[in-house]
C-alpha cells in the first residue's frame, strides 16, 4: 500500500506528521490534554491518503492517537507535577474506574461504526467549548468536588469516552473540575496525569480490538495501532510537551480558557463536517 504512494507525497506526509507531533505536544502541555484531539484528525486524513478503508480508518486513528499520548502525557504530567499543581486525591479516586472505562471503550471499538467515534467527538468538544467560551461563574454544580461515589462514576464515563475519542481525558476532566469551581490551572495539571492512566490501557485495548482486522490494515500496524504514525509523531511531541506546560502557567486564566475553547470548537467543526459530507 505504501509502496504505491510517490516518494514526494510520502515525504510531505512525514513532514506533516512531525509538525503535528510538535503541535500535539505543545497542546498536551498547555491544556493538560494528551493531544489526541489534534492527532486523530491528522491521522484520519493520512490513513485516507494511503487507502485505509473508511470502516477501519477512524478506529486506526483513535488507537494510534492513544499510543502517541503515552509518552506525551508522561512528560506533560511530570512538568505540571514539578509545579505542584496536580490534585493527587482526584487522580486516586479516578484511577480504577477510568481504567475500567477505557477497557470497556476499547472493547466497543471492535464493533462500533466510525460515526460513533465522530459523534462522541462533536458532543464532548461542543460542550467543553461552550463552557469555556461563554460560561459564567454561576455555571457551577458546586463549590467543592463531589463525594467518592459521584467521582468514581464520572471516572468511568471519562474512561469510556476517552477510549472512543483517542484522547487523554483532558477535555472531560477539565470540564468536570471547572464546573465544581476548581481553578483552570489545577484542572489542566490534574488532567495531564489522567492522560497517563488512560493512554496505556487504551493502547493495549486497541491492539486487541484491531487484531482480527490485521489483514485489512496498512503495513506496520499492530491491531489498531499504526507504528509509522507513532514513530513520526512521538519525537516532536515529547520535545514540545514541557514547553507547553511552562506556557500554561504563564497565561492568565481567561486567556487559557478562550484559547482552549477556540481549539475545541475547531475540533468539533472538523468532525461535524465529516459526519454530514
Amino acid at each position: 500500500m505504501l509502496a504505491s504512494i510517490p516518494l514526494s507525497e510520502l515525504l510531505t506526509l512525514g513532514g506533516g506528521l512531525l509538525a503535528a507531533g510538535a503541535v500535539t505536544g505543545l497542546l498536551a502541555g498547555v491544556f493538560g490534554v494528551g493531544g489526541g484531539a489534534v492527532a486523530v484528525p491528522i491521522l484520519y486524513e493520512l490513513f485516507r491518503v494511503i487507502g485505509v478503508e473508511e470502516a477501519l480508518r477512524m478506529q486506526l486513528a483513535v488507537g494510534t492517537s492513544l499510543a502517541i499520548i503515552v509518552p506525551t502525557s508522561i512528560r506533560s504530567f511530570r512538568a505540571h507535577k514539578k509545579k505542584g499543581a496536580v490534585d493527587a486525591s482526584v487522580l486516586k479516586l479516578w484511577a480504577l474506574p477510568v481504567v475500567i472505562g477505557v477497557i470497556a471503550g476499547s472493547f466497543a471499538a471492535r464493533y462500533a461504526p466510525p460515526a460513533v467515534f465522530k459523534l462522541v467527538f462533536v458532543i464532548v468538544a461542543s460542550a467543553s467549548a461552550t463552557r469555556l467560551l461563554f460560561g459564567k461563574n454561576s455555571w457551577r454544580l458546586g463549590t467543592e468536588m463531589p463525594g467518592p461515589t459521584v467521582m468514581r462514576v464520572y471516572g468511568l464515563v471519562i474512561g469510556v469516552l476517552s477510549a472512543l475519542m483517542g484522547i487523554g481525558g483532558g477535555q472531560l476532566s477539565n470540564l468536570f473540575m471547572t464546573f465544581y469551581g476548581q481553578p483552570i490551572h489545577r484542572a489542566i495539571a490534574t488532567s495531564s496525569g489522567l492522560g497517563v492512566i488512560i493512554s496505556i490501557p487504551g493502547t493495549i485495548g486497541y491492539i486487541y480490538a484491531g487484531w482480527p482486522q490485521m489483514a485489512e490494515l496498512p503495513p506496520l500496524s499492530v491491531g489498531f495501532i499504526s507504528l509509522i504514525g507513532v514513530a513520526l509523531v512521538i519525537p516532536t511531541s515529547i520535545w514540545t510537551a514541557p514547553i507547553g506546560a511552562n506556557l500554561a502557567h504563564r497565561l492568565s486564566k481567561r486567556r487559557l480558557e478562550v484559547a482552549f475553547g477556540c481549539f475545541l470548537t475547531l475540533v468539533c467543526l472538523r468532525f461535524l463536517y465529516s459526519l454530514v459530507v
